[in-house]
């Protein structure tokens, strides 16, 4: 006995419900498939449980992709204002934290609960626990065999998302099922994940954890300025996690702890009034206490400001504006928020989120190559591509 529904769509994260309620909504028999025992556990985690859910300012600058401009068509069609005013419509409070960054006032499960109650009024039909054993193509016929029986549709669409976080079943089965169906897929990487160092930079870094402040941090061209945090495996917070889907392995990052100031100047004016201060003390009224010193004695630079020379100072401020580290690695994909890199977009239609040599099969969310700078770009992206696909199918 097989199922039969006009629309079958894998994996109920973000992507997935979306893309399930909006096919119901044009009157689509829907099936959703789920693999584990929860339904969008990855938005129940994000934001420290309250789910940054979309950013104001989200656009296709904000995305990494090999085709940059991939993002565009689906912006265009259902973008940050579309889904707050789904949000709005359940009464959902939230609130801006920063950058445009938008979190619910109360619980991440307030955002998955009207996602559920939206499939529910379109009779969306939910399968948890359900594995995939198998799935073929015949005619124009989509066949999904599974340990709990087989279900068939003339359109399938796999959001199955990126490996990131597998703790919460994250899995390679999109691209799996992408290269069955003979398409690129291009290399994979943990993206928005902390780095980690070796040797002098990690006992640096050990010793000052806990440890916060704005920094500006630079791989080439491209550079994010939000909070850095000191940790006892290296340094991470917001600037670097944006920074790390920039990095590859053998590259250093130049970190700016003072992107605001210019050290040098209010060195030489202190040296001037502040003769008999200690370079640890004047630099401890605009750092932290405890990384002032500590880059002092890194420097062995810790004497008073009028005997110290304009060279020192120089060393002085070349750590602060310009310290350059090179990272050993990165915590991996247990850590990392998305995956960097997926189906190659090439395969794909902008427009419509179809493949292009096989009708009928879609894809969307994280499982594309399309990567989202922190700060509820990710999730927009689900949305948006989510609901295009559900106007396709």
């Amino acid at each position: 006995m097989i199922d039969k529904y006009d629309v079958i769509v894998i994996g109920a994260g973000a992507a997935g419900l979306m893309c399930s309620i909006e096919a119901g909504r044009r009157n689509k028999s829907v099936c959703l498939i789920e693999h584990t025992s929860k339904i969008g556990e990855k938005i129940r985690i994000s934001g420290g449980g309250r789910c940054n859910f979309t950013n104001l300012y989200s656009s296709n600058g904000n995305f990494i992709s090999k085709n940059i401009h991939f993002s565009k068509s689906a912006f265009g069609k259902y973008d940050q204002n579309d889904f707050i005013n789904l949000v709005n419509k359940h009464s959902i409070e939230f609130y801006e934290k920063k950058l445009g960054q938008l979190f619910c006032k109360k619980s991440a499960k307030e955002i998955i609960d009207m996602l559920i109650f939206e499939c529910e009024k379109q009779h969306i039909k939910i399968k948890m626990e359900t594995s995939i054993n198998n799935i073929s193509k015949k005619k124009d016929t989509y066949f999904i065999e599974t340990n709990k029986g087989t279900y068939s549709s003339k359109s399938l669409v796999v959001a199955t998302g990126g490996l990131s976080i597998p703790k919460i079943g994250a899995s390679d089965l999109g691209y799996k099922i992408a290269k069955q169906f003979n398409l690129n897929v291009t290399n994979l990487f943990p993206a928005l994940v902390p780095l980690t160092f070796k040797s002098d930079t990690l006992e640096f870094c050990k010793n000052l954890a806990g440890i916060s402040l704005n920094a500006s941090v630079t791989i080439g061209k491209t550079s994010f300025e939000e909070g850095l945090v000191f940790t006892h495996r290296g340094i991470s917070g917001p600037s670097i996690l944006q920074i790390s889907s920039y990095w590859e392995e053998g590259k250093s990052i130049s970190i700016n702890l003072l992107p605001a100031l210019n050290i040098y100047e209010i060195l030489i004016q202190k040296r001037k009034n502040s003769a008999k201060k200690n370079v640890s003390n004047i630099l401890s009224d605009i750092l932290p206490n405890k990384l002032a010193l500590a880059i002092c004695n890194k420097l062995k630079i810790n004497k008073k400001i009028s005997e110290t020379s304009n060279e020192e100072l120089l060393k002085v401020t070349d750590f602060i504006h310009n310290w350059t580290i090179l990272p050993d690695g990165t915590e991996g994909y247990k850590t990392a928020e998305v995956t960097l890199g997926g189906i190659d977009t090439n395969e794909i239609s902008s427009s419509t989120m179809e493949c292009k040599k096989h009708s009928g099969l879609y894809f969307v969310g994280e499982v594309l190559d399309v990567t989202g700078h922190l700060g509820g770009h990710n999730f927009q992206w689900a949305w948006s591509s989510g609901f295009v696909a559900g106007q396709n199918v």
